[in-house]
């Protein structure tokens, strides 16, 4: 008979689905899906405090999981797996958040005049051009770019979960760099900056 069929969540433990998940069955991924989100989602929230932040970060701990789905067979435990993921790209997230601030500071630095409200301010503007700018790179380029910079993968693993060469994911980063910094430098007058 049809795995597929078969399945039903409160028939398989965890590892069943989870080896059912790792050669491809959408069914008991999804299952695991419905275990694993709603405590991840308080978990996320509480540490960031951003309801968009937490269903992005969800959205891509989950999308990862599938695209490499064959290493859910050897996980013993999914949800310190997920959590140990969640927390991990939650301190990633901080740190560029940092250091973006740093980045900006330093900007503002040559003219303290402005108060922190206007820094601020200055900072979200910048901040959302940047994302714009990250949202308008060709598909490609900006999933190889958002799981090297968003999710902290390297060359390699990226071009192992898209399934493509290693010379093609630093292409990729080159010509999203290079987009990037033409954006940086048309709309702040930055030279290098990225």
């Amino acid at each position: 008979m049809n795995q597929i069929a078969l399945l039903n969540k409160n028939s398989f433990t965890e590892k069943d689905l989870l080896l059912l998940a790792s050669k491809g069955c959408e069914d008991s991924f999804t299952n695991l899906f419905h275990l694993y989100k709603d405590r991840l989602y308080t978990f996320v929230l509480r540490l960031t405090n951003s309801e968009e932040q937490t269903l992005d970060l969800i959205q891509d701990i989950f999308m990862k999981l599938w695209m490499n789905r064959s290493v859910l067979a050897t996980v013993d435990n999914l949800g310190s797996y997920i959590f140990r993921s969640a927390r991990n790209n939650i301190i990633n997230s901080f740190k560029r958040a940092m250091n973006e601030a740093s980045i900006l500071s330093e900007l503002q630095a040559p003219n303290n005049l402005h108060k922190d409200v206007e820094i601020n301010f200055e900072y979200k503007i910048l901040e959302s051009k940047f994302k714009n700018v990250v949202k308008k790179l060709p598909p490609q380029q900006r999933l190889v770019y958002t799981l090297s910079r968003d999710q902290g993968l390297k060359h390699e693993e990226i071009a192992q979960q898209l399934h493509i060469s290693t010379s093609t994911v630093k292409n990729h980063m080159v010509e999203a760099l290079k987009n990037i910094r033409m954006f940086l430098k048309n709309e702040l007058d930055i030279a290098e900056f990225y």
